[in-house]
């Protein structure tokens, strides 16, 4: 028997805000105003999935997100930047109608495959001086 080596769990930081979805256009549309957080996350998603071997899953995950905020600061609601980031993560090409071309290699960033994969989120804000979020993406047993 082989045994799968594969990493299960992926965590990651990244400076600034995350993505958030909040309207009909597709935040992956070039010149979309979320576009520098985007890509802010696909070249952290990127780099932590390298660096680990990480291959996206296929299987039932859990997404955690930790916001660090200053204190008030918060610009917008768990919801939505739960929904940008995991929009983010998934595969794009299965699921985008536009055009992707100007993210160039970062378009074939993808944690898992679809957001109907997730059994579990959550999130969680902590107070700091300046905007940056944890990202953790994980395998859950099937059944969960």
């Amino acid at each position: 028997m082989v045994q799968d080596t594969r990493a299960l769990t992926l965590t990651f930081e990244v400076s600034g805000l995350p993505p958030v979805k909040t309207e009909a256009l597709s935040i992956f549309a070039a010149g979309h105003r979320q576009a520098t957080r985007v890509r802010a996350l696909l070249q952290a998603a990127c780099a932590a999935a390298q660096e680990t071997g990480w291959t996206p899953l296929s299987g039932p995950i859990e997404i955690d997100l930790t916001l660090r905020c200053p204190p008030g600061h918060r610009t917008s609601d768990a919801s939505t930047l739960l929904g940008g980031v995991c929009a983010v993560l998934q595969d794009k090409k299965r699921v985008s109608s536009i055009g992707l071309a100007h993210l160039g290699v970062l378009v074939d960033v993808a944690l898992y495959d679809d957001d109907k994969q997730i059994r579990r989120l959550s999130y969680l804000e902590q107070p700091a001086e300046d905007f940056s979020y944890q990202v953790r993406v994980a395998a859950v047993p099937d059944g969960v």
